[in-house]
């Protein structure tokens, strides 16, 4: 188990939204140190936090954070982004493959570049920043992106527990940020799912579900598929 007192944290995407919920709650938890990293480093406005530049689509600015950062014992990737492509038939391939390489090869990238350096810095944790959306296909490739990203943690959860670092995925449906602030649905609280995701690296969680749909689709994984894709049901009867 890791705890959070005194460790040294990197978190991507750590000026706004859920990554700047995580990045306070390090703080209050009695973080070290905190990296918090965005591709503008100004947008960083934790008075305490160490502003770092990170394209996690960019090989180069990956290796350039994790030159800047050796000290990280703790690795929150939480950087993602949502194009809108809902429709794999109609959407932009390019906007696809632009989310795949956010949403997945980022993490992947960042995973890479930091795994020596929490293991030579004696062993750690990895949190990785998932959706209810890696169970249920209802946004196209966003959707897509996090049920690999789910497969990845999984399978990295595996690699790594020989070199003493642990793997949690964190599990949420819509959160309040800037991300879902066109959805006109119950919002969980960005400080909130900070806290029990935390929770989850200090207690060596493999998962967090952080709200109540993300405990009923996980639970409703083993059942039909019509009973989370209401729309198959009439054609199943028909």
């Amino acid at each position: 188990m890791t705890s959070i007192k005194d460790a040294v944290v990197l978190v991507t995407g750590g000026s706004r939204g859920l990554g700047k919920a995580l990045v306070e709650e390090l703080y209050t938890r009695g973080a070290g140190k905190v990296y918090a990293t965005a591709r503008d480093p100004r947008t960083v406005t934790h008075p305490e936090a160490v502003p770092l530049a990170l394209e996690v689509t960019d090989p180069h600015s990956v290796a350039a954070a994790a030159a800047q950062a050796p000290d990280v014992t703790v690795l929150i990737n939480n950087a993602g982004i949502s194009l809108g492509a809902s429709s794999f038939l109609e959407a932009p391939v390019d906007d696809i493959r632009r989310e795949f390489e956010t949403n997945f090869y980022g993490p992947l990238l960042v995973t890479r570049a930091f795994t020596p350096i929490i293991e030579r810095n004696g062993g750690g944790h990895v949190l990785n920043v998932h959706s209810v959306l890696s169970w249920v296909g209802l946004a196209g490739s966003y959707s897509a992106t996090k049920a690999a990203l789910w497969s990845q943690t999984n399978s990295l959860r595996l690699e790594l527990s020989s070199r003493g670092i642990g793997v949690t995925g964190l599990h949420v449906g819509y959160v309040d940020t800037d991300m879902a602030s066109s959805v006109d649905a119950p919002k969980s609280r960005p400080g909130d799912v900070a806290a029990l995701a935390l929770d989850g690296v200090e207690a060596g969680a493999y998962e967090v579900l952080a709200d109540d749909i993300s405990r009923t689709v996980k639970a409703g994984l083993s059942g039909d598929l019509a009973a989370l894709y209401p729309q198959l049901a009439g054609q199943a009867a028909s």
